[in-house]
């Protein structure tokens, strides 16, 4: 069992030492300037035994290079795969400053009223003000929008577009929030 043991280990160290030396060899392998295929790289190729590439696409077989003559092509142009180009807004669509169709949520209690003040929203936004009593929250244009009171919790749904202003009472003060929904 031990001679096997180290037999193993003499084909491991003889394998990696061969793998160490192709990938590491003595002459630097460069890529070759794209040439058009001639009958001379037919005949290097087949004349030439195969032997293992350092990287895709290089080999270490020897072909002459091109005429002076002949210039080099260039490479082919290639497509980037990044993300695709952002499309332009439409007017229906939100914008960077305006939200979407989203659930905003307003804590009273936590919010700083007097500095909100204005939203944008998208058609179907609801504006969710939590911890305020029943019929405190009042709207300018009923028209465009559905409201529901709820255990302290009034949900404005913005149904169509245009402008609102909604206004929350707070400390003895009226609040005025000016939501523009698109």
């Amino acid at each position: 069992m031990i001679p096997l043991r180290r037999a193993a280990r003499r084909v491991v160290t003889a394998f990696a030492a061969t793998v160490a030396v192709a990938a590491c060899g003595s002459d630097a392998v460069s890529p070759l300037p794209v040439q058009p295929p001639g009958p001379s790289a037919s005949t290097s190729a087949v004349a030439s035994p195969p032997t293992p590439s350092v990287t895709p696409g290089t080999s270490r077989s020897a072909t002459r290079p091109p005429p002076a003559a002949e210039a080099p092509m260039p490479p082919a142009p290639s497509r980037t795969r990044g993300t695709p180009p952002r499309p332009i807004p439409s007017p229906t669509t939100p914008t960077s400053s305006c939200l979407g169709a989203v659930r905003y949520d307003l804590p009273v209690a936590d919010t700083e009223l007097e500095l909100l003040r204005s939203l944008c929203f998208a058609t179907g936004a609801v504006l969710r003000i939590q911890g305020i009593g029943p019929g405190l929250v009042t709207v300018d244009r009923p028209e465009l929008v559905s409201q529901h009171y709820e255990a302290g919790v009034v949900d404005i749904r913005f149904v169509r577009p245009g402008t609102v202003a909604v206004t929350i009472p707070k400390d003895d003060r009226a609040h005025t929030i000016t939501v523009v929904v698109r």
